[in-house]
């Protein structure tokens, strides 16, 4: 069990506070001084919260906070301050405390405090745990596991049809893969690799390496990322999560089903990795209530924490905004073909099925983790949120803003990160989100992958490697119905999107699968649709980055997520292949 440190020196208070706490269920460690904090909480790792007199004769509170922060940073502190102290509980704020309150304080406030902490620092315990460093010897393994694979593809001899520059290609690209599984370095240094190492081994000239890097779907994509940044700064996350305890209630059935529907709607208008960290946050205090850790994870813990990041990818595809895979399989398609879809016909082709595929992501979870757990605790029914701040106000508004001319970009000519950058300069400008913020809590990883996955699909076209790979897997489909053909294009999408961002997939799959397109006789505007709702299923932890959130959490392991995920993604491309079979059909696309 997780437990409380509580540092005093008033002995009266101590005992008093401690004792209260303890017949609230808090497991209590008591100290009247700081003074060995270090050892204590190095020793002792079941310590996740701190409660800190800020006035101690031997040793202030901004040392002891200094100490433990330099110690364990995810452990949370709480400022216990008297009258007058104030101002120094701020400054101490600022130093990354959690928060401060004022002696003599109500023990319902206190314990509301100290239950937020703790659900703070078990995320970013469990984040910890996730980023460990791995050993020197792994590490090497992989690299030179990732290194020989590729060497091992370029000395074989080139197949017919396939240039000695889309050869090269296939074997650096094969590195990259291996790389991006094995997470042997940062995915955003392997991303950079990309740009380099196509420019390095002759298959890209600098500028077509690079550019794809800064493309308009690769900003847009900041930009969205931005915005959820930014959503979660100024608070609306929480009116978010109070609707849906207010809608779902406390029967698991019917909460998690309709937290699931809503997770894939909204992640089809904010980014998917968004809408997991709104959601992840909220399931962690319930998990709390339940003394459930990654320690002890039940089928309960592991169905929701692993509903919440499929749901969400799995409703990235419904409109533009959803994820990059959208805007980068939009462009692709214009630039290329010339052939444009808007905003409005993107909207009405995909959105709709959403809600089929988030039902069958629900059944699927529920299916193979099935929880015991019937009713939610009545303590994590939200009281009623106070009116929106300014802020609140300001940034709903300008995003509803934002959404109204998306939609209108068929007749305001406007492309979509035109609109998104004026939203962003607006909410700066305004003031209700500071930039540097933005910059500070921005996942620049993301991002690259972004560019390097545009910069990888660019290559292939160019190299001819896109084209030898469909003339490969082209005739296992001929001859087949559409019915087939989709779902064999769906899961060869999904398979590969497994192993890369599913932008990064998408990106490489275009190329592959127009030329098919043509040879199958299938609309290209179909494959185009058809590619970032495919690679939205995918079949290993790493596919996407909702689902590398939430196994950073530690709620459950990789060997959990393919029990769930391989059949998820199979079911999901099956129904979603035949809905469009006649959906599209009947709505004239």
């Amino acid at each position: 069990m997780n437990k409380l440190l509580i540092i005093d020196d008033e002995q009266v208070f101590l005992e008093s506070i401690s004792s209260q706490l303890k017949l609230r269920g808090f497991d209590v460690i008591t100290r009247t001084s700081g003074k060995d904090v270090e050892q204590l909480i190095k020793k002792d790792e079941s310590i996740d919260v701190v409660l800190l007199d800020l006035k101690m004769p031997d040793m202030d509170g901004e040392e002891v906070l200094k100490r433990i922060k330099e110690t364990r940073p995810e452990v949370q502190v709480v400022i216990l301050t008297g009258h007058g102290d104030t101002e120094s509980a701020v400054q101490l704020a600022r130093m990354d405390a959690f928060s401060y309150l004022q002696k003599p304080v109500e023990l319902e406030k206190l314990i509301d405090v100290l239950k937020k902490a703790r659900s703070k620092a078990t995320f970013l315990i469990a984040e910890t745990k996730g980023k460990k460093g791995k050993p020197a010897k792994v590490i090497v393994f992989q690299l030179l596991l990732s290194i020989g694979v590729g060497l091992l593809i370029y000395l074989l001899p080139t197949p017919a049809g396939l240039s000695p520059q889309g050869h090269r290609f296939l074997a650096f690209l094969l590195s990259v893969i291996f790389l991006w599984i094995t997470e042997a370095i940062p995915i955003g240094v392997t991303a950079l690799l990309v740009g380099g190492g196509l420019v390095l081994f002759g298959i890209q000239k600098p500028e077509a390496a690079w550019s794809p890097f800064a493309s308009p779907a690769v900003m847009f994509v900041m930009m969205i990322i931005m915005f959820g940044v930014i959503i979660n700064e100024v608070g609306l996350t929480n009116r978010i999560l109070y609707g849906i305890l207010k809608i779902g209630g406390r029967k698991l059935i019917p909460f998690s089903l309709f937290l699931c529907i809503v997770s894939s709607l909204l992640s089809s208008v904010f980014h998917d990795a968004t809408i997991t960290i709104i959601f992840l946050f909220s399931m962690i205090p319930i998990f709390n209530k339940l003394n459930i850790t990654p320690y002890t994870s039940n089928n309960f813990s592991k169905f929701m924490t692993i509903l919440i990041p499929l749901s969400a990818s799995a409703g990235g595809f419904g409109t533009i905004l959803g994820g990059g895979r959208n805007p980068i399989a939009v462009e692709f398609l214009e630039k290329h073909m010339g052939i444009h879809i808007g905003f409005v016909e993107f909207l009405i082709c995909q959105l709709p099925i959403v809600i089929f595929v988030s039902l069958t992501t629900w059944i699927i979870c529920y299916l193979i983790f099935p929880p015991k757990l019937t009713e939610l605790p009545s303590e994590i029914q939200s009281a009623k949120l106070p009116p929106m701040t300014k802020r609140e106000k300001g940034v709903a508004f300008i995003f509803a803003l934002a959404f109204i001319f998306w939609s209108l970009g068929d007749l305001t000519h406007l492309h979509v990160s035109v609109i998104a950058a004026l939203s962003i300069i607006a909410i700066c400008g305004l003031g209700y989100v500071k930039f540097k913020t933005i910059i500070e809590k921005f996942a620049w990883d993301a991002w690259l992958v972004f560019g390097a996955g545009v910069s990888l699909g660019v290559a292939m076209l160019d190299t001819g490697a896109g084209k030898w790979l469909a003339d490969q897997f082209a005739p296992l489909l001929y001859g087949q119905s559409k019915l087939v053909q989709y779902f064999g294009i769906g899961i060869f999408s999904s398979f590969i999107s497994s192993f890369m961002s599913n932008s990064a997939a998408t990106a490489l799959c275009l190329p592959i699968m127009y030329p098919m397109a043509a040879e199958l006789g299938l609309s290209v505007k179909h494959i185009t649709l058809i590619l970032p709702a495919a690679t939205s299923f995918i079949w290993l932890v790493i596919g996407c980055p909702p689902s590398i959130i939430a196994y950073s959490t530690g709620y459950f392991s990789q060997v959990d997520f393919i029990k769930v995920s391989i059949l998820w993604a199979i079911a999901c491309v099956f129904v979603y292949s035949l809905i469009i079979s006649f959906y599209w059909p009947l709505i004239g696309f």
